[in-house]
């Protein structure tokens, strides 16, 4: 079978990486791809968004499967397009329709969801100009509440994971609430949900669900924060670590009743298609476990370490998927932790240079190397993104996949290189 995955970052070369190694993969390639997806398929120059050209790549093609990558493309109706099209329906699209992918591009979709399906989740309201009074009273309400501060302000819509803000002062987050819904995140922040603030330990759990049966992947625990101890600005991810020693069998056990299951039926009683991948981002409050947000695909660094962990065939799971008998698969995961490290260009995540020769990728042992942000120019790979370079290392602990993980992260090399040396410091 000919398989074409969407997308271009490190989370696409760790799925093309799993992808590859399938009995039933014919040819696999990656659109757009990068300089690591080039090594174990074929990049084509189609972005993800590009519809038409997806269409007509994939009818000359002889694809027989279409796996998405990003949110982008699912949020903007990748599933329905191909359902609508008949030269297209018959084949299947690892991906939620576009309603299934709200869970992930709207904020406000997802809390009502939770909500109706008394799913675990924080405090909230939803606030537009129109209710912006009822959004301060809300703010001042929580100000009187036990947990009081900080204050959680979410931009309802895509805001390429900037669009969260955590505040510590009432004036300061009445004020914010107001440029937000003045446009400071553009139409992503037309509506802000508030948020009550949760206090405890997060961590990632990926579902792959058929629409009426699920499989439950390898959970990880990634980190977001650009300094060590978890502090300055948000990125898309500086490492992450799988499993999580928190989240053992009694914990997990929790998940799937209360928030697994739950999700699994309320799309169905709701008639909303899903197949594919559900990220539940998650947080543990006194040993219970409550819903953050949901993605509507992998998550980025974790997937680096989910991928390795998974010894069943990827594709043989999605042919599940995308067939309805997901429940009739074995999954089967690998008993070692993975541990990744992201370099990272300097100045990430605002302004950084791209271009800047990458070397030591040739020296590297005992770990498994995903391209984020590479590409190729004049036979050097060099950096093309914030995110460059995930270092994926296996280990019978944490600890021992990341001593790996760090020794490579010396090893490459690239002009302003950073990465965090904490990286899952509190499971060492």
């Amino acid at each position: 079978m000919n398989i074409l995955l969407l997308g271009s970052g490190g989370r696409e070369h760790a799925l093309a990486w799993k992808l590859a190694q399938s009995v039933q993969t014919d040819y696999l390639f990656i659109a757009p791809g990068n300089a690591g997806t080039a090594t174990v398929g074929t990049n084509v120059a189609i972005a993800a968004t590009d519809f038409d050209a997806v269409k007509n790549f994939t009818l000359t093609n002889d694809i027989g499967m279409v796996v998405v990558g990003p949110e982008d493309p699912l949020v903007q109706g990748i599933y329905d397009f191909f359902k609508a099209d008949d030269a297209l329906k018959a084949i299947p699209v690892i991906g939620p329709s576009k309603t299934g992918a709200q869970l992930e591009g709207s904020k406000d979709f997802a809390k009502a969801f939770m909500m109706r399906h008394k799913i675990p989740t924080a405090r909230y309201l939803s606030v537009t100009q129109a209710n912006l009074s009822e959004g301060i009273d809300f703010l001042r309400l929580l100000s009187k509440a036990e947990t009081k501060a900080p204050y959680v302000l979410k931009a309802d819509g895509l805001a390429a994971g900037k669009g969260v803000l955590i505040i510590n002062d009432l004036d300061e987050a009445i004020r914010e609430l107001q440029a937000m819904l003045d446009g400071r995140f553009g139409k992503a922040s037309e509506t802000v949900v508030i948020e009550e603030f949760l206090s405890g330990i997060e961590c990632s759990v990926f579902v792959l669900t058929d629409g009426t049966s699920y499989k439950i992947l390898p959970e990880a625990k990634d980190y977001k924060r650009i300094g060590v101890g978890d502090t300055g600005l948000n990125t898309g991810g500086m490492g992450a670590v799988s499993p999580v020693p928190f989240a053992d069998k009694a914990f997990m056990k929790k998940v799937e009743e209360r928030i697994v299951i739950p999700t699994i039926e309320g799309l169905k009683k709701e008639n909303i298609e899903y197949k594919g991948f559900i990220f539940v981002g998650l947080i543990r409050v006194d040993e219970e476990p409550m819903v953050i947000e949901y993605n509507c695909r992998m998550g980025d660094p974790e997937t680096e370490v989910v991928m390795p962990r998974i010894r069943s065939d990827l594709v043989d799971l999605l042919q599940g998927v995308a067939h309805g008998n997901l429940a009739e698969k074995d999954l089967q995961t690998d008993p070692r932790a993975v541990t990744t490290v992201m370099l990272v260009s300097g100045g990430y995540p605002g302004d950084y240079a791209k271009g800047k020769n990458i070397t030591g990728l040739d020296k590297v042992k005992n770990s498994l190397i995903f391209h984020a942000g590479t590409a190729e120019k004049d036979n050097q790979i060099v950096t093309n993104g914030g995110r460059v370079i995930a270092i994926s290392s296996y280990g019978y602990t944490i600890q021992e996949a990341l001593n790996q993980s760090f020794a490579n992260a010396e090893i490459i090399d690239f002009e302003d290189k950073y990465y965090r040396k904490d990286i899952g410091i509190e499971f060492s």
